[in-house]
């Protein structure tokens, strides 16, 4: 029989429990991060530089839009999470069926929506003539394939709900190497161009959800029969009330994203290329901190469902203290082999993209540490149900980045973009860290009873 990988949070030593979660999500993360360096360097050199900005171009829009979903999905993880450590597995089942109706329902209209105006976004945003046609290809795709990875993040939200952090793991590894060999195909063997490296990246997503719902299927507690299907108005609102604002918090910060993509743009080819390639590199980087949210967010649903909110704040405090110290040791290797890793993505020959690139990846490195505490705090908030505040320093982000690019850009150019990515995460980490506190303070003077499911 096969052994299961959930795991009860709610017990044992938390710093134990959120490093053994942590590390196969991190793991997996960096797998799919370095995959998407591969696909880089695949696309940069086996097609060329212009595809290379072409498909950096979409970003920031990949950003908007699968931030969206991704919000969306994390409404079912949170009560997942709850309700299991609370013990009430029926409603594991019922969160999960009504949570499906939402997502299809939203996951189509966001897919038609994104295919029809891909090109008119794209222009919005100031691309580049020579490169626009190949990112419209690529987000036509990409979009298209939009059901596929709600499919996929529901399933893979609902395994960290429920603390298996293996599987997701697995699915990312199943999902690059298949992503590779395709890329390789499609790209240097049938020369697709953008289009095969979009379509390699729908298609091995496909398979690695069906790896993830055959594991779903088999955790013992998630049995789902015909009644779970019955329409539950109650949780289908709860679902939407959680999701939604961190769905809009992500959109909205991609929002900021996107008009520094637009001030890049504006730079020409050569910077967009640094700006995507350096950017790769730093979302390697983040994905420390990124995981360590997850994480906690599974940590602190199950033992707000418990009603354990000590194991919550030593949970916090200790993984702030890791986060601290690994992205202090992540911006010296910056410093100091910047420029060398990023020779990894382009020809040697293009110096005025390293050198560019390196500039970006100097300034934000040097704020990982602050990035790194912002995702603590905002997950641990959306895991006690408390998502409108994180909402709320999406939009204190957003102003940050158009704030400040807007004003040091006419006197510090390009280096204004990363300048203004930093000042957003402090921004938002002393929101987000304020009301944490002062939640934890609340949630220590009310009964176990009234803090079970908060939303």
């Amino acid at each position: 029989m096969e052994k299961e990988s959930i795991q009860n949070m709610t017990r044992g030593n938390p710093v134990k429990l959120i490093i053994n979660f942590t590390l196969p999500l991190l793991a997996g993360n960096i797998f799919q991060q370095l995959y998407n360096v591969v696909d880089a360097v695949i696309v940069g050199r086996g097609v060329g530089v212009d595809a290379l900005a072409a498909v950096g171009a979409t970003g920031s829009l990949n950003f908007l839009i699968f931030g969206f979903v991704l919000g969306l999905t994390q409404g079912l993880s949170i009560l997942v999470s709850q309700y299991y450590g609370g013990m009430e597995y029926n409603k594991v089942c019922k969160a999960i069926t009504m949570s499906a109706y939402l997502y299809i329902l939203i996951g189509i209209i966001i897919s038609l929506a994104s295919v029809i105006y891909s090109r008119v976004l794209l222009e919005i945003l100031n691309t580049p003539g020579s490169i626009i046609t190949d990112a419209d290809n690529y987000m036509k795709i990409i979009f298209g394939g939009m059901i596929i990875t709600i499919f996929f993040n529901t399933l893979s939200g609902i395994l960290r709900a429920l603390g298996d952090g293996k599987t997701p793991f697995y699915s990312l590894i199943i999902a690059s190497i298949i992503n590779i060999i395709l890329d390789l195909g499609f790209i240097l063997i049938l020369d697709m161009g953008v289009k095969g490296a979009a379509l390699a990246t729908v298609i091995a997503q496909f398979i690695s959800s069906i790896f993830c719902l055959y594991k779903v299927s088999k955790i013992k507690i998630i049995k789902i029969q015909k009644k779970h299907w019955r329409f539950n108005e109650e949780l289908f609102v709860q679902s939407f009330k959680l999701g939604i604002p961190v769905a809009l918090m992500n959109s909205v910060t991609a929002v900021g994203v996107m008009i520094l993509q637009v001030v890049v743009n504006g730079f020409g080819e050569i910077y967009v290329a640094a700006y995507s390639t350096a950017s790769r590199i730093i979302g390697i980087l983040e994905q420390i901190g990124s995981t360590a949210g997850l994480a906690i967010s599974t940590y602190t649903g199950q033992n707000l469902g418990a009603g354990k909110i000590d194991r919550i704040k030593e949970g916090v405090k200790k993984s702030n203290v890791i986060l601290v110290i690994a992205n202090f040791i992540l911006t010296v290797i910056i410093f100091v082999f910047g420029k060398e890793i990023l020779a990894v993505f382009v020809s040697s020959a293009e110096v005025e993209v390293i050198n560019i690139g390196y500039k970006y990846e100097v300034v934000t490195a040097a704020g990982l540490w602050v990035l790194g505490l912002l995702f603590i705090y905002r997950s641990s908030l959306q895991a006690m149900g408390d998502t409108f505040i994180p909402m709320l320093s999406g939009i204190a982000e957003l102003l940050a980045r158009i704030g400040t690019v807007f004003i040091l850009v006419s006197s510090l150019d390009f280096i204004a973009i990363p300048i203004a990515e930093v000042s957003a995460w402090i921004v938002a980490a002393g929101m987000l860290a304020a009301t944490y506190y002062y939640r934890v303070f609340k949630l220590e003077k009310i009964k176990y009873e009234d803090v079970k499911y908060l939303s």
